[in-house]
C-alpha cells in the first residue's frame, strides 16, 4: 500500500461508495506501467454553489473600524451576487476525508513523480470535460503533501486557495489531564475544571463498533449538525450506513466513545486512530442534555487521555467550531486547496478571485480569532 498509515486510506475510501448521497458522483483516475500501479486518485463530482465558502458572520464579534465595516459590507454584496450560481466540480480527494489522498509508487523520484502526477491531471481534465463539468479542485492538502505534490499542480495551472484549517492540539511531553490543563489560560483552565468536577453523572463506554445503536447515533450526528452555526451544503451529508462501515473494515483505527448520563445515551465521538495522531473525526449530541452536562468538555478531557494511554502525540479536532477548540490549547495547521478551471477566461478570474474567496475569511470563529490577533 502507498499510504499505510492513513485511517482514511483505501479501506475507507471504499466503505464511503456505499450510500453516498445521490448529490456526489465518485470516480478514479489511475496510471500503471509495465511494473504495476504507478499513482491514483480519488475523484468526485458534484454541483458546486459559488457562495459555499460564505459564511454568516452574525456569530463573530462585528468589527468597530472603518475597513472592517467596509470589508463586511463587500463580503454580504459578494455572498448576493453568487448565490444560486453552481459550477459543476470534479473534485480530486474525497467528501468524507480530512485530507487528499494522492496515492503514489513510494519508490518514485521527484522526476518521476510529476511525470506520474501530470499524467494523472491530464487523464482527470479529460474526464473533466467527458462530464461538462469546468472546475477542478484538488481538496484539503496538507503542508507535507503540499510540497510533494504542489508543483507538478502549479506546473498544470492550478492555484492556491485556501482552504479551512485543521484544529491540531499538541499534547507532546504530558503524562496526564492537569498537564494538558496547566498549558491553558488561567479563565479557561478554572472553567474547565468546573465542569469536569461536576460531571460525576456522566458514563463513558468506548467499543469499536455502534451494533445496536445505529439509529441512535445518527439521529444524534443530525441534532449537531443542526446546530451548528456553520453550513457547508452536500459537504455535510455522510453516506448511509457511514459509522457501521467504517467500523466494519478497519476495526483496529476507529473508536467510539459513549457518553450516557443516568443510562441515556446524551452524545458519542467517533475517532481515527493513527501511529502519531487521533482523528477526533465526528461528534454527536443530545440537546440540550449533553449541554447541561458539559459534554463537549467532558470528551476533550478523554480524548486528551486516550492519546496519552496509547501514546498520540496529536489530537485532531476538524475544520468547523474553532473558538472552543483554540481555547482548549489547539493550534491550526493550514490546508490548501488547488483550483483551476478550464474555461480560460473563467480561470482567468478564479485565479483573480482565489485571494478574496480563501475558507478562514469567512468562517466566523476565525475571523473572531484574527480580529483578537490584531487587537491583541
Amino acid at each position: 500500500m502507498c499510504r499505510p498509515d492513513d485511517a482514511e486510506g483505501w479501506d475507507y475510501l471504499v466503505a464511503c461508495e456505499t450510500g453516498t448521497p445521490a448529490t456526489f458522483r465518485l470516480s478514479a483516475a489511475s496510471v500503471d506501467d509495465s511494473h504495476g500501479f504507478l499513482g491514483a486518485l480519488p475523484l468526485f463530482t458534484v454541483g458546486y454553489p459559488l457562495d459555499t465558502p460564505f459564511q454568516d458572520e452574525s456569530e463573530a464579534p462585528p468589527s468597530t473600524s472603518l475597513s472592517g465595516r467596509l470589508a463586511r459590507l463587500g463580503r454580504s454584496a459578494a455572498r448576493a451576487l453568487l448565490r444560486g450560481q453552481e459550477w459543476r466540480l470534479l473534485a480530486i480527494g474525497s467528501p468524507f476525508a480530512e485530507n487528499c489522498p494522492v496515492a503514489l509508487r513510494p519508490s518514485l523520484g521527484k522526476q518521476e513523480r510529476d511525470t506520474v502526477l501530470a499524467d494523472l491531471l491530464r487523464g482527470v481534465e479529460a474526464e473533466a470535460r467527458r462530464q461538462k463539468a469546468g472546475l477542478i479542485a484538488v481538496k484539503d492538502i496538507d503542508p507535507p503533501e503540499m510540497e510533494r505534490i504542489g508543483p507538478a499542480l502549479a506546473a498544470a495551472g492550478y492555484v492556491p486557495l485556501e482552504s479551512l484549517p485543521h484544529a491540531v492540539l499538541d499534547l507532546a511531553g504530558t503524562s496526564g489531564v492537569d498537564d494538558w490543563l496547566a498549558r491553558l489560560s488561567p479563565a479557561t483552565r478554572k472553567d474547565l475544571r468546573r465542569k469536569l468536577k461536576r460531571a460525576d453523572r456522566v458514563t463513558v463506554e468506548w467499543r469499536n463498533s455502534i451494533a445496536g445503536l445505529e439509529d441512535e447515533v445518527r439521529a444524534l450526528y443530525d441534532a449537531t449538525r443542526a446546530q451548528s452555526h456553520v453550513r457547508y451544503g452536500d459537504f455535510e451529508d455522510l453516506p448511509a450506513g457511514y459509522f457501521e462501515r467504517i467500523a466494519a473494515v478497519q476495526p483496529e483505527r476507529t473508536l467510539f466513545a459513549f457518553y450516557r448520563i443516568d443510562g441515556r445515551l446524551a452524545a458519542f465521538n467517533l475517532l481515527l486512530v493513527e501511529p502519531d495522531r487521533i482523528i477526533d473525526k465526528f461528534l454527536g449530541m443530545a440537546y440540550p442534555l449533553a449541554r447541561d452536562h458539559d459534554l463537549y468538555a467532558v470528551s476533550w478531557a478523554e480524548n486528551v487521555k486516550l492519546c496519552q494511554r496509547l501514546g498520540r502525540r496529536f489530537l485532531q479536532t476538524g475544520q468547523t467550531a474553532y473558538a472552543s477548540k483554540l481555547r482548549y490549547g489547539s493550534g491550526l495547521r493550514p490546508s490548501t486547496i488547488m483550483v483551476k478551471h478550464l474555461n480560460p477566461v473563467l480561470n482567468m478570474l478564479v485565479r483573480l478571485a482565489v485571494p478574496w474567496l480563501g475558507f478562514p475569511r469567512w468562517d466566523p470563529d476565525l475571523v473572531a480569532h484574527q480580529r483578537r490577533g490584531r487587537a491583541g
